[in-house]
C-alpha cells in the first residue's frame, strides 16, 4: 500500500489514520504538504521551548477530533517520512517532479517544497520522459476534468487502456476523498481503479 500524503487534515480521524497506516508492515507512505506543515510546525515549537510536554499539547490541538490519541512515537514516524518512493516501475510523489528538457531531475536534489507544494506538474502539457511512471496528487482531478477519476498520461496514444504502469509517463491519482467521501485506489499490478 502505497501512500502519498495527505494523510492529515483532511477529516476529522488525523490521528487515527496515523496511527492506522503506521502500524501496518506493507504500508509505504510519504509526507504531502500537510504533513509537511505539521512537521514545520512541530520544529519551530521545538526551537522556540524547552517544555517538550507543552509542545506535544500545542500538536494534539491541531486535531480537534482525535488529537488527544497523538503520542510522540507518531510524530516520529511521521518525520521520519521520505518525500518520494521508488520502484522499478514507478516514482510516487505527492505534487510532482521537477523536469529538466522534459526529463526529471536527479531525486536526490529536489527539495522538500518542491516535492509536496508543486502545482505545475498536475498540468496535462506536463509530460515526463522517463521509463518509471510519476504517480501524483496534491490536486484534486475535478479541478482539472471535472470528474473524481484517476487521469492517465500514456506515453502514446494507443497505450491509453494499458494495464501496464510502465505505460504511461504520469498517472494523476488525486481524486479528491474529502470533497467526495469516496476514496480510490490506483491497483499497480494492472492500472485497475478501485473506489471504495
Amino acid at each position: 500500500l502505497f501512500v502519498l500524503g495527505d494523510m492529515i487534515e483532511k477529516g476529522n480521524y488525523s490521528v487515527k489514520v496515523l496511527q492506522l497506516l503506521s502500524s501496518l508492515s506493507n504500508a509505504f507512505c510519504i509526507q504531502g504538504n500537510h504533513e509537511y506543515d505539521f512537521i514545520k510546525y512541530y520544529h519551530s515549537l521545538m526551537r522556540s521551548t524547552e517544555d517538550y510536554e507543552d509542545v506535544l499539547q500545542k500538536l494534539k490541538a491541531r486535531f480537534p477530533f482525535d488529537g488527544a490519541l497523538l503520542e510522540w512515537d507518531t510524530v516520529d514516524w511521521l518525520e521520519s517520512l521520505s518525500y518520494y518512493i521508488q520502484t522499478d516501475k514507478f516514482i510516487g510523489v505527492h505534487s510532482g517532479i521537477p523536469l529538466t528538457d522534459g526529463k526529471p531531475v536527479d531525486l536526490e536534489k529536489v527539495t522538500a517544497e518542491e516535492f509536496v507544494y508543486d502545482r505545475v506538474f498536475k498540468e496535462p502539457y506536463v509530460l515526463p520522459k522517463t521509463d518509471k511512471c510519476i504517480v501524483f496528487g496534491h490536486t484534486p482531478a475535478r479541478f482539472i476534468t471535472g470528474k473524481d477519476n484517476f487521469i492517465f498520461y500514456p506515453k502514446t496514444p494507443e497505450l491509453q487502456k494499458s494495464g501496464d504502469i510502465e505505460n504511461f509517463c504520469k498517472i494523476h491519482i488525486d481524486t479528491g476523498v474529502y470533497l467526495s467521501g469516496v476514496l480510490s485506489v490506483l491497483r499497480i499490478d494492472d492500472c485497475e481503479e478501485i473506489f471504495l
